[in-house]
Order: C-alpha cells, then structure tokens, then sequence
C-alpha cells in the first residue's frame, strides 16, 4: 500500500543501491509510493528493475570527498521539483577489502591506502550527505537510516578490521547526529544487520547460522521493512537507536 502518512511524493536519497540490501530498499520504497533517487558507483544501468530513469539515479565515488560534495549539489538541484525536501537519506553503501582468495584483512595486514578508503566511503560519505542536505531534510522534517553492522560490536570472522572499525565509527556518529539533527526535526538512526542472505556472502558462513537463534539468514525484504518502518510516521519517536537484524545472533 502506498505510504499515505504525509500528503505529496516523499523523496529518498540511497547509496549503495545497485544490489543486495540497497536494491531490496528501492523496490520497497518505490511499492509506497516514494521518488527513490539512487546513488552508486556504476552508471544507471540499462536493464534496471525498476520503473526510473536516469534522472532518478547518481553516479557517485564516495571514497572522493571531491565526488560526494558534487552529489550534494546535483541533489539539491534535483529536490527542486519537490520543493527542496528530502524525506529520507539511507546510508547504505560500504566496502570491505579483502586478501587474496578472499581472505579476511586484520589491523596487522590491511595497507593505509584501504584504511582510508574505506572510512571514506562507510563514515565520511554519510558524514558528509548528510550535512550537505541538511536543509532538505530538516524542511521535510525527514530521517536519515545509516546502516552500520554486528560486525561493529565484535570481531567478526569474515569482516576485516577496517570495515568493523568503519561501523563502529558510524554507530558512534549516528548517536552524535541524533543528538545535532534532532533539534532540527530530523530523526537519525542505524540498522545493524547480521548475517545476510545476499549473492556475496563469504564462504563458510553456513557455519555461522548455526550461532542463530532463529538457525537461518535474513532476507534483504526484512532489512528492506526495517529501513522502512525508521524512515515513516510509525516511528516517530525513535531517535538515536541502532536496530539489530540479526536473528537475535547478538545476544
């Protein structure tokens, strides 16, 4: 049903949209009726599965702070047409190198380059998007969703050290922006997934479903609902919390 909480179109602003959580995200949105304007480092591709344009989708490197302010321009003039609001920014994109075979890169081997590539695109990017549309949110009274994971509260055995310690920083500034933005009108909060069922899940992880609680992965949809239900009117009062999607795989 199409979301009729607030009267007009109600606009998002996604990183990471071109698979896995990202793209559950979109067609979640866009089922309520919301203009989902994507971002990602590919272009707009041309067999997209979903009904919009390239006017709807940016082509964006967070790892340049040059790029990610680009964005924020171009983003301001797109809101134009829905003047100048900006219900919602979900947080989305991250990366996580990896060794050779894929292997897991820990403090001691990660290089200085990737350390910085990664706190540019997983905490300084949402840093920076959201400061940059300030304005747009706080006129729409809007949510930011920054989407940190279990992999910030512990040593996870896939998860590299840059990535865990990158989420961890992103949990830590959602509390901070919370507690900036709130005065504003606009709610900031984090979703923690757990382990995923996506295409690019690392080997072995079957093994990890066994310390579930609920004995399965979650599903992009779940992720997808709980962004959902942080970004709309249900809730309202939720400011500064970080939601775990783990199966109860935390406790």
């Amino acid at each position: 049903m199409p979301d009729r909480t607030n009267t007009g179109r109600r606009v998002m602003l996604l990183t990471g949209a071109s698979r896995g959580i990202g793209h559950a995200t979109v067609k979640r949105f866009q089922a309520a009726g919301w203009r989902v304007i994507t971002c990602s480092r590919h272009a707009f591709p041309e067999n997209c599965p979903w009904e919009m344009g390239p006017e709807d989708h940016l082509q964006i490197d967070l790892a340049s702070p040059e790029d990610t302010m680009r964005a924020v321009a171009e983003t301001k003039d797109r809101l134009q047409v829905e003047g100048g609001q900006l219900h919602a920014l979900v947080n989305n994109a991250g990366i996580s190198p990896k060794g050779q075979g894929g292997a897991r890169l820990g403090a001691l081997d990660t290089d200085h380059s990737d350390w910085l590539k990664v706190f540019h695109v997983n905490f300084f990017g949402p840093m920076m998007l959201a400061r940059g549309l300030c304005e747009e949110l706080a006129r729409a009274k809007g949510s930011v969703v920054n989407v940190t994971s279990i992999a910030g509260s512990r040593v996870h055995p896939f998860a590299g050290a840059a990535y865990a310690t990158s989420k961890a920083a992103l949990a830590a500034l959602t509390r901070e922006m919370a507690a900036d933005f709130g005065p504003l009108g606009v709610r900031v909060n984090a979703i923690s997934p757990g382990e995923i069922d996506t295409s690019i899940l690392s080997p072995g992880t079957e093994r990890i479903v066994e310390q579930i609680p609920m004995r399965r992965l979650g599903t992009t949809d779940e992720v997808a609902k709980a962004i959902y239900f942080l970004c709309t009117d249900s809730s309202s009062y939720v400011n500064g919390a970080e939601l775990h999607i783990n199966g109860g795989q935390h406790v």
